[in-house]
């Protein structure tokens, strides 16, 4: 089973700190199993959101080339009417979340993949949508 990467824990991945917490080294050490595994799966919204914010022209091409080894999972109709839903339905029961985290949720869903995400917002997510987290 394909396991969608948040962009909170490439970012954890990507960091270039050698004082890294044992979460972090735990978080690094499962992505590091699901890419061996190829069970990594990204959509588009979160590759932009990882490239985002680089600074230097370099090291932003060297980090597209890095993540171009992960295709992006194609999005559909049915994903942004469904993360829609999602966003009315947590919204009813007085959860807020950006629309890219409900895509998330939605993409997910649809393929039946677990999401790994450091977010705590979709532990509350997961409470009313048909989502299941990497734990």
């Amino acid at each position: 089973m394909k396991v969608l990467v948040d962009t909170s824990v490439w970012s954890v991945a990507l960091r270039r700190s050698q004082n890294l917490s044992d979460e972090q080294e735990e978080v690094i050490f499962k992505l590091r199993e699901l890419i061996d595994d190829a069970r990594v799966a990204i959509i588009g919204p979160i590759r932009q959101e990882i490239l985002s914010g680089i600074p230097e022209k370099k090291q932003f091409e060297t980090l597209k080339k890095k993540l171009r080894v992960f295709p992006d999972t194609p999005l559909e109709t049915d994903d942004y009417e469904t993360a829609a839903e999602f966003f009315n339905t947590c919204r009813r029961k007085g959860i807020q979340g950006s629309h890219i985290d409900f895509l998330i949720c939605a993409a997910a869903s649809r393929r039946t993949s677990t999401i790994f995400t450091l977010d705590n917002d979709f532990i509350l997510y997961s409470r009313h949508l048909p989502v299941a987290l990497l734990s």
